[in-house]
């Protein structure tokens, strides 16, 4: 249990390198080399697992709650039907709608961390 309980710091970090590096695969397969800057936004969460720093941990967590929030308002906006969308779509939702809370939940769990007195 203190094994589970000492690495379970870094799953935000892995699950922003997850999906940084879906996203990567996912705009190469159609783009080509122009996907490789993508690969950029995975350098601050990389460092956080080699070299762990507050002011960092904090910063991610705070910007990323703040892209979430805009995330679930986007999403709530889509479920009410406020803007017409395509079939196509309407199908992405319940997939969009497991992203956004984790994104949410996943910041929320970073600031939680640089919270606490020992990283």
């Amino acid at each position: 249990m203190k094994r589970i309980q000492k690495y379970s710091k870094f799953i935000p970090y892995l699950y922003f390198i997850a999906v940084i590096s879906y996203c990567f695969t996912d705009v190469n397969r159609s783009s080509g080399i122009t996907a490789y800057p993508i690969l950029l936004f995975g350098i601050p969460f990389l460092w956080q697992l080699i070299r762990p720093s507050k002011q960092l941990n904090f910063t991610l967590g705070i910007t990323f709650v703040c892209i979430s929030s805009y995330l679930i308002l986007a999403y709530l906006s889509d479920l009410f039907n406020i803007i017409n969308l395509s079939s196509t779509t309407k199908q992405f939702i319940v997939y969009g709608g497991f992203f956004v809370a984790a994104n949410f939940l996943m910041a929320l769990w970073m600031i939680r961390n640089s919270m606490k007195r020992a990283f």
